[in-house]
């Protein structure tokens, strides 16, 4: 028991020991390490900073810079980063100074910030003259800007402005939105003119347009700025379009303007309010002043993952620096300028460690370097570049400003236009989930409209009970029924009184519009042309025009009509003679071709019947013109049924039975047709070609106030041309001989021969147009809603009715073809019948042909014939039909000798008399 008790006293000092020394070698190690990184100090890389600490952006960039140093300063061995800032305001040139004074005093070795392009352009050119590096964070406006030839050390870090704009123009094309008003703060370096330009190129595929500019002084420029936003916010109320995209503009200056839009109600209803992420990445940290003056407008704000392990991280560091440096900020998040900031400096501190030893860390080699460190993955998403920029296409969240702050409407990028919701996997976009759409329809059931709005805005100046639309109608027409203006007296004063099938359509599209929207209006008669009032439409004197006004496409330019309402065209109109009273008018019913056809078959048939039956009909026989007399007679009075001869063959008999079934359908249907001409009127026109009128130089009439005289001298080089004023004139220029042919529109043309269907007739080919239809200012979306009401009314009958109501209520017309001439029954329609027919005939006389030769062999082959046999002798039996006829003429009979060639064929009287050759008498 002693010598355990000893030995584990003995085991317990010796670890004593053992443990003594082990401390002292590492604090000789530490001493030796200290003394080692006393001798040589970690390589210092200053950067400048260049950014306004006075503005929320600059105060989270400025925090996440310190953030970003810090933790790279707390693992690096090697090398040390000191930043050294320099606060600027909006003036570009102030930036230009600070570059200089940190490039001069500072020795900075790279510089980083500005927040808008033209500081970032002016401190390039200070880079370049120094060779020394210049991260941007403010977007270039135009990703074709060729930066790396003008400013060869420039880095954009964040990504151009193109996405962002394209992304706007996909929330317009969604709502079919035609017209828009740009805002932006005014600068003089010409950054938002790119934007301007990049927003008009983006507009034209989606059939949209830049109504107007609203340029706006920069806010440090001002001594009264409410009053001079006042001032240029007034000015939108000349405006038809009420979508207002404001590309870039100050928090401050932002605040003015839509406090001085609300107070002039263009934040009311159908206003559209789209604000760029210059603001709407600051909608986590503005007051409640700026968020109740922008309720229900629209944002674009760029995305970034806020559930990744990074970004925690970042964000718990960012917070306990935030508060130390600006105690005074009640919001600790950060925003995108905080991102943006800590992986510009990310890449820098990634380009210290690729260089490693101080003989590499030059300021030559710090531009090469991060243009190759082009690949990792910072809190903003992956980023790389390209051609010296930032290549990774950047996401959209769209937001709506409602409540105290906003809400979250879906996601936009190009890669998959709009989505509801993103799929993650490990903290990143799994693209190939993403469920996208091409418009933001699925999510309008979400968005607080401005005013609002139960549906979509219009984005126009729409009437109201105060300011209603002002609807231009043509004061004299051609054609009444279409329009009419007449002015009524009554007991107090007058007043215009519009009727007509235009005015009633207008009315039906009203009901139709009122389950959306009222619809204010007045009516304005106007005296002038057609193309005058289109341009008081152009020209805003008038916001649309109700009447019987024809699409044309020069005017389309100009204007937007709506879905024609009446049919295209443009044709002649001449007197006409009745038909009815032709003298050869029972040739009418069939055609050249087909009276060709009927007597073709006729004697044709005619032939093989006689044929066939005068070899042993009696009825068929005698002297040669009493058979031609008797076969033609038989034939016609098949056509009659009429016929007494009768017929003995079968073959006959099979003839004649197709050729009265081939009789019975062409008679029916000649007397039918024939029936229907000398029942039905036929209108006969005097005129029929355009080509004569053109070469004779002969006058044509035409309406007055139309396009029509141009499209007749201009197109149909038509020069005799006479315009009337009333519909009334026409009838008594033709009776009196002054114009040969009228040229009308479809639509006067069916009006003009409800009346006088049985004097004139529509002719030659017709020259299509766009029809009638109404007018509206271009851009005007009431176009569009009236378009879809005159859809409806095509579909429910009743535009129809109305038509029937005005412009087919005459009844005397009923019964008239206007056609210029009637329709004959034609050979295509009859040819099987005519086919059947001739193949029976020839069919029948080919089998009694046959059978004429098989009898024939047989009498050969018994010696009652001598002559030839096979080919010839069927020769010498066909045609022995000449010497046959002038025997029978010369009253010759009994027994014959033919003889044909050298052949020589005769009767001999045979044992059998059942064996005579019944062709041969």
């Amino acid at each position: 028991m002693a010598f355990q008790l000893l030995t584990n006293s003995t085991n317990i000092k010796c670890s004593n020991v053992l443990f003594l020394v082990m401390k002292l070698c590492f604090l000789i190690i530490c001493f030796f390490q200290s003394a080692i990184g006393a001798a040589t100090p970690l390589e210092t890389i200053n950067i400048g900073a260049i950014i306004d600490v006075d503005s929320r952006a600059g105060k989270e960039q400025k925090t996440a810079m310190l953030v970003a140093v810090q933790s790279f300063n707390s693992i690096s061995t090697n090398h040390k980063l000191t930043i050294h800032f320099r606060n600027t305001s909006n003036y570009p040139i102030h930036a230009v100074s600070a570059a200089e004074e940190l490039i001069t005093q500072k020795q900075v070795q790279v510089i980083i910030g500005m927040q808008t392009w033209e500081q970032a352009v002016l401190v390039a050119d200070v880079g370049k003259k120094a060779q020394v590096p210049v991260l941007s964070l403010a977007p270039a406006p135009n990703r074709h800007l060729f930066i790396q030839h003008r400013w060869p050390f420039l880095v954009p870090t964040v990504s151009d402005g193109f996405e962002q704009i394209s992304c706007i123009a996909s929330i317009i094309r969604s709502y079919h939105w035609r017209k828009v008003v740009a805002v932006y703060e005014d600068n003089t370096y010409g950054g938002d003119s790119e934007m301007l330009a990049i927003l008009s190129e983006a507009l034209r595929p989606v059939d949209a347009e830049i109504e107007a500019h609203l340029v706006l002084p920069p806010m440090s420029s001002v001594s009264d700025p409410e009053g001079i936003v006042r001032e240029e916010v007034e000015k939108l109320l000349m405006t038809q379009s009420r979508v207002f995209v404001v590309l870039r503009s100050s928090l401050s200056l932002a605040n003015h303007l839509f406090r001085e839009a609300r107070k002039l109600g263009l934040m009311g209803r159908d206003s559209v309010w789209i604000i760029a992420d210059t603001l709407s990445n600051l909608l986590d940290s503005v007051d409640t002043n700026f968020i109740s003056s922008a309720q229900g407008a629209l944002g674009t704000k760029l995305y970034y993952s806020e559930e990744a392990t990074p970004f925690l991280d970042f964000r718990r560091q960012f917070q306990k620096v935030f508060r130390l440096e600006f105690p005074s900020e009640h919001n600790l998040e950060p925003g995108i300028y905080a991102l943006q900031a800590y992986d510009g400096i990310t890449a820098i501190s990634k380009v210290v460690m690729e260089l490693g030893s101080k003989s590499n860390t030059g300021t030559s080699m710090l531009l090469p370097t991060i243009i190759r460190s082009n690949n990792f993955t910072g809190l903003t998403g992956d980023i790389y570049f390209h051609n010296e920029s930032l290549s990774s296409p950047p996401m959209f969240r769209i937001v709506n400003v409602v409540g105290k702050s906003y809400k979250e409407l879906g996601f936009w990028s190009s890669s998959f236009n709009f989505a509801d919701s993103l799929e993650l996997e490990n903290g990143k976009i799994n693209f190939s989930a993403v469920d996208g759409v091409q418009t933001m329809q699925n999510m309008t059931a979400r968005v607080n409209w401005p005013g609002e709005l139960d549906r979509i805005p219009k984005g126009w100046a729409m009437p109201s009970n105060a300011n209603p639309m002002k609807i231009g109608v043509p004061g004299r027409t051609v054609f009444q029924k279409f329009v009419k203006v007449d002015w009524v007296d009554n007991d107090k004063n007058g007043e215009w009184k519009y009727d007509g099938f235009c005015i009633d359509l207008f009315e039906e599209i009203l009901k139709l519009l009122e389950q959306e929207y009222a619809l204010p209006y007045e009516f304005y008669p106007y005296n002038g042309s057609y193309d005058q009032l289109v341009d008081h439409v152009i020209n805003r004197s008038f916001d649309a025009v109700v009447g019987d006004v024809t699409i044309l496409a020069d005017r389309s330019n100009d204007v937007d009509f709506t879905q024609p309402y009446a049919e295209s065209g443009l044709s002649m109109l001449v007197p006409v003679k009745n038909g009815a009273q032709m003298p050869w008018m029972f040739v009418k019913p069939f055609t050249r071709n087909m009276w060709i056809a009927t007597f073709s078959i006729m004697f044709y048939t005619m032939i093989v019947v006689w044929y066939i039956e005068h070899q042993t009909n009696e009825q068929f026989k005698g002297p040669w013109k009493d058979q031609f007399v008797t076969a033609i007679w038989f034939t016609f009075s098949t056509l009659f049924f009429a016929h007494k001869e009768n017929v003995r063959s079968n073959s006959t008999k099979a003839v004649v039975m197709m050729w009265l079934f081939l009789v019975f359908v062409v008679t029916s249907s000649y007397q039918a047709a024939l029936t229907s001409i000398l029942t039905v009127p036929r209108l006969e026109p005097r005129t029929t070609d355009v080509e004569w009128v053109r070469k004779t130089n002969a006058a044509v009439g035409c309406d007055s106030d139309s396009f029509v005289r141009d499209y007749l001298q201009n197109v149909l080089q038509l020069r005799n041309i006479k315009t009337f004023d009333s519909e009334d004139a026409y009838p008594a220029e033709f009776e009196s001989g002054n114009i040969t042919a009228a040229f009308l529109e479809l639509p006067y043309q069916k009006v003009f021969l409800g009346e006088y269907c049985n004097e004139y007739t529509a002719v030659g080919p017709t020259y299509r147009n766009g029809g009638l239809g109404f007018v509206f200012q271009k851009g005007s979306p009431i176009a569009r809603d009236f378009s879809k009401a005159i859809l409806t009314l095509q579909e429910n009958g009743k535009l129809r009715s109305l038509v029937e109501e005005w412009l087919e209520s005459s009844t005397n017309c009923s019964s008239v073809d206007g056609s210029g001439n009637p329709e004959s029954l034609r050979f295509e329609s009859f040819w099987v019948l005519y086919l059947i027919s001739g193949s029976t005939s020839t069919f029948c006389f080919v089998f009694f042909i046959t059978k004429k030769c098989w009898r024939r062999q047989e009498a050969y082959q018994n010696g009652a014939i001598v002559g030839g046999k096979g080919i010839k002798g069927i020769v010498d039996m066909v045609v022995e039909l000449e010497p046959y006829l002038r025997r029978r003429s010369m009253g010759r009979a009994g027994t014959f000798a033919q003889r044909w060639s050298s052949a020589r064929w005769g009767l001999v009287s045979p044992t059998d008399p059942s064996e005579h050759f019944e062709a041969a008498p």
